[in-house]
């Protein structure tokens, strides 16, 4: 996030003071580190941001004083010499708010209480969905996003001649690892799935020390990280000699997810789109086994609002980018899931991923 431009964190900073007003709040104090790197461009482990109408501050120690003053320029530095939210909260009480308001979803109740303490008598109360002014996001976000589906897309490429009966799941996993990282990957997104055989029917079933056999499914999922900002896709292959079976079931997700994506638009619910994908699948009988959402949001972090989930009711809109992932799952047989990253336009949906989803029959 260091060269994300002034102009773009202003825009952000204007985001979250819009969320102050709504709330009735005097201050907001920022702990979440995803919300303060999006707010200020700080990408540092530990740190805390309280905003104000007229003013914002960034509360690091001394590791970070001076990646703070070039990560987050908008933003006057205060050097913690203890806690952070101590520092924080001796912050606030000099300047004073009658009502302070933070994440509703972040601090344990311990810490909570002590904030209550160190600025009494201000007023600190919970303001549900700060997360929410990061759905939606900008054309930098979006490149990011894009270089880092990329970045994926080629290091797949390159590990899939190794998916092969007799590969063993993790030896595929750790070379996977490499090309992402060797790519630009600042690191793992999540612990990489590789599932073969039964285990493909375990919708996170990381990578193990099994043989990947003749005839079985293979579920790679995996993804990089660039500026913060993750990438997500799964692909299925099937080793040699696939059945009629492997193609019904992989046919029925790959028709699926094809649905969901053509019919994917602003306006719509999360739970309308999942069920784009989600009725095909119930129709041919395979309901049960398409037990996880459609998808999720994703961004600095790799599970984000907004979901695309039979229970989601917020509306997507033009610049939300979410993963469309249907998936079939047997129990001692094996399971299929195609899994493309895409942005929400105007017009329907652009997907981030590029790498093919035919039907794959790795011969022997």
């Amino acid at each position: 996030m260091s060269g994300t431009s002034t102009l773009v964190q202003t825009d952000r900073l204007t985001r979250v003071r819009a969320r102050l007003a709504d709330a009735g709040v005097d201050a907001l104090l920022l702990t979440r580190a995803q919300n303060i790197t999006y707010v200020s461009g700080f990408a540092g482990s530990a740190g805390a941001a309280v905003v104000t109408p007229g003013a914002a501050y960034l509360v690091v120690d001394f590791r970070y004083i001076e990646q703070a003053a070039l990560q987050a320029p908008r933003f006057s530095r205060v050097k913690a010499g203890g806690p952070l939210l101590d520092a924080a909260g001796a912050l606030l009480a000099q300047l004073g708010p009658r009502r302070i308001g933070i994440e509703a979803e972040a601090l344990p109740v311990g810490a909570f209480r002590r904030l209550e303490a160190a600025v009494g008598p201000s007023e600190v109360v919970l303001v549900e969905g700060l997360d929410h002014i990061r759905w939606l996001k900008d054309t930098a976000e979006v490149a990011a996003l894009g270089r880092a589906a990329a970045i994926a897309d080629a290091a797949f490429t390159a590990v899939l001649p190794m998916i092969r009966p007799g590969a063993v799941e993790r030896d595929i996993a750790v070379e996977l690892e490499y090309r992402l990282r060797r790519a630009g990957s600042e690191r793992l997104p999540f612990d990489l799935i590789v599932a073969s055989g039964p285990r493909s029917a375990l919708p996170h079933g990381v990578a193990s020390e099994r043989i990947i056999g003749r005839g079985e499914f293979v579920t790679v999922d995996f993804g990089a990280v660039i500026g913060g900002y993750h990438s997500d896709c799964t692909r299925t292959v099937v080793t040699a000699p696939a059945t009629d079976r492997h193609r019904e079931v992989y046919e029925l997700v790959r028709s699926a997810q094809a649905a969901a994506l053509a019919g994917l638009r602003p306006g719509m619910t999360g739970r309308e789109a999942d069920a784009l994908a989600r009725t095909p699948i119930t129709q041919a009988g395979y309901g049960e086994a398409f037990g996880h959402s459609l998808g999720h949001g994703v961004g600095l972090q790799i599970h984000e609002g907004p979901t695309l989930s039979p229970r989601e009711e917020a509306v997507l809109a033009p610049g939300a980018v979410v993963t469309v992932e249907p998936g079939v799952y047997l129990p001692d047989w094996g399971g299929v899931r195609i899994e493309d990253l895409v942005v929400v336009t105007d017009a329907g949906c652009e997907v981030l991923t590029r790498l093919p989803k035919g039907f794959y029959e790795v011969e022997t």
